[in-house]
């Protein structure tokens, strides 16, 4: 059997072999992540901010057509769905990406969660918020809000990078 000649645009670089970082498994694994983050967020913004969650108000307002206090555990319910369903959909999507390194994949993790949850909080403010539900945060709420899904993501992307074994062989 014939060698195979080296590729020569990656003369110098260390080749790196997957063990198949499995979609499905970055799937369940951002659900529980995305699950743990949005406890950690709810549990940071209740305190500061004592009303209903937005998704309670989603909740009143798109499918029981009740009142939103009314609506707190329905809501509750609906944020932690809504949470683990966008974990898992990063988890997937981050199982798909490549890294030389297992210190450039957790800082990978840590970045683009960090953005994600900005655009989480970006998409609430604007599409949830303002088309949905016909309402402006004030600065004191949308800060907490934003805050809170930065926390949500730091908290995704912390937990992706220290529950998974990447599988990738250095050499």
């Amino acid at each position: 059997m014939a060698a195979r000649s080296p590729d020569p645009t990656q003369r110098g670089r260390r080749r790196i072999r997957t063990r198949g970082l499995d979609v499905f498994h970055g799937l369940i694994r951002g659900i529980s992540g995305g699950l743990l983050a949005t406890a950690l967020m709810t549990l940071y913004r209740f305190p500061l901010f004592r009303a209903v969650p937005p998704t309670a108000e989603f909740w009143a307002t798109y499918i029981s057509g009740g009142d939103p206090e009314a609506s707190t555990e329905a809501g509750l319910v609906l944020h932690f769905v809504y949470g683990g369903v966008a974990g898992g959909l990063f988890g997937a999507g981050f199982s798909l990406l490549g890294f030389r390194t297992e210190r450039t994949r957790r800082l990978a993790a840590i970045g683009l969660s960090f953005g994600y949850g900005l655009v989480l909080s970006v998409f609430g403010t604007r599409v949830i918020f303002k088309h949905l539900l016909d309402q402006e945060l004030d600065p004191d709420e949308a800060t907490i809000f934003h805050v809170g899904h930065v926390i949500y993501g730091l908290t995704l992307g912390t937990w992706l990078c220290s529950r998974e074994q990447s599988g990738d062989v250095y050499e």
